[in-house]
């Protein structure tokens, strides 16, 4: 028997509506990939800021295993810039590394193993914060966590759902969902946590939160896909060629990562300049209460949950009157949100005046980049578990996320500007990445999808 030949078993049972209309194994999954984004989302909340206004002072600094070295390979930067350029190279990273471990799920181990051993790195990682001079092991473990971790979740979700079944966008926009309600809660209370009672409380909550997932991950089994772990004749499987239409399917994947990286720029800098500028110049004293900075991420969330619902309603409503647009027409549709939240940012630079910058063009930002979100982050992981050969499920899942690997690692660089740039330039470079986004995707629905994309087999 095929790896390809291996899961249809459990796709067969299409009667499972048990949760909102969906498999019963999606809440898991949603709920699994929530405690995991909490986590992760407090390390992202947090890491910039807990290194700027902490870490990398030097009586702090000194005292960091291999930091030294680091500072040195960068180039003897320091402050901001040196901040920026670490969560760069780590944001991307953790978004590199699920090609690994997509590939050590198909081939050698499969998906629950490298999944829990994903888990298993991640919560040492977010442990490992609680240790100053332990902080670059910490971040190579969180690195090496989400990437066994990442695409070995995403592509049980895919596998829920035959090919050409209409659920399978909305049960990625639920999943989202998921992660969204996750994203609200991080800054809510690791980043509270780590900004007023201490750093390493924000993270060890982080830690807490990913073994109750992995618990929960664990008791989920007989509700899931089946393992796709390769038997004893996996080298024959391994070798199984792919039909020509598959390998066209893999292109239009290869060639839709960089576009994509280009089109989130502006959401991804959402955790590194950003969160900077807002420290420094928004008004977030209220009634003598100054809130955490951290809290602007909840803002961002809340929104991002809101329009995903909203958006995913939207087109029920749509779709009973006229013809809903496909994939690659939301993504477009997206980019255009983009580029009008991108604009908010450079109005609020523009406005700012001698005092602090009050949270209307901010909160304008984030509602608009989150219609955009809604239309591009779903939208793409449904298209490309859509085209990914059965044998390659979880390896395409990993080679999306290259996509978040590339904006991250630019954003890193990008980041650095902030302090030398005026902001009003520093928000138009990222208006303009949003607008090479919206033509690329329009170029490629009209000269390259139908070639490349063609249909998916059906089960």
């Amino acid at each position: 028997m095929t790896i390809a030949e291996a899961t249809p078993d459990f796709e067969a049972d299409r009667s499972d509506r048990a949760f909102l209309g969906h498999p019963k194994g999606l809440g898991y999954l949603a709920f699994v990939e929530g405690c995991e984004r909490f986590s992760y989302y407090s390390m992202q909340t947090l890491l910039v800021l807990y290194m700027v206004k902490y870490l990398l002072l030097p009586e702090h600094a000194a005292g960091v295993v291999g930091l030294e070295a680091l500072r040195g390979w960068y180039g003897g930067i320091d402050g901001q810039p040196f901040a920026s350029k670490i969560f760069g190279d780590y944001t991307s990273l953790v978004y590199l590394t699920p090609i690994l471990g997509g590939l050590i799920a198909d081939r050698w181990l499969g998906r629950r193993t490298t999944l829990i051993l994903g888990g298993l790195f991640m919560a040492a990682g977010h442990f490992l914060m609680a240790f100053e001079g332990a902080f670059l092991f910490a971040l190579l473990a969180l690195i090496v966590g989400v990437g066994l971790f990442k695409g070995n979740i995403a592509s049980q979700v895919g596998e829920l759902y035959a090919p050409n079944d209409l659920r399978r966008a909305m049960a990625f926009q639920i999943f989202y969902i998921a992660i969204n309600v996750s994203v609200i809660a991080a800054p809510l209370i690791s980043g509270t946590l780590g900004e007023k009672v201490g750093w390493h409380w924000g993270f060890g909550t982080a830690g807490v939160v990913m073994v109750l997932g992995l618990i929960l991950y664990i008791m989920a089994g007989p509700w899931l896909p089946a393992d796709n772990r390769p038997g004893k004749n996996a080298e024959a499987k391994a070798a199984e060629p792919m039909t020509r239409q598959d390998g066209l399917r893999v292109l239009a994947v290869i060639v839709l990562v960089p576009v994509m990286a280009v089109a989130l720029l502006t959401n991804q800098e959402i955790f590194n300049a950003y969160l900077v500028w807002a420290d420094q110049h928004f008004q977030l004293t209220f009634f003598g209460t100054t809130l955490p900075t951290s809290w602007m991420i909840t803002i961002d969330a809340a929104a991002s949950f809101s329009m995903l619902a909203a958006v995913a309603a939207f087109y029920v409503w749509y779709g009973k009157r006229h013809r809903e647009p496909d994939e690659l027409g939301k993504m477009i549709i997206g980019s255009v949100f983009t580029i009008a939240g991108g604009l908010c940012l450079v109005m609020a630079a523009a406005t700012q005046g001698g005092g602090k910058i009050g949270l209307f063009w901010p909160v304008m930002f984030h509602l608009l980049n989150s219609i955009g979100f809604a239309h591009i982050l779903p939208v793409s992981l449904a298209l490309f578990t859509k085209l990914a050969p059965k044998a390659l499920n979880a390896t395409i899942v990993g080679i999306y996320y290259l996509a978040f690997f590339g904006a991250n690692k630019v954003v890193g660089e990008v980041g650095t500007w902030y302090s030398s740039m005026p902001t009003t330039s520093f928000w138009l470079f990222h208006v303009a990445t949003a607008a090479v986004g919206l033509v690329a995707f329009i170029l490629f629905k009209l000269f390259l999808a139908k070639r490349l994309m063609g249909e998916p087999a059906t089960a």
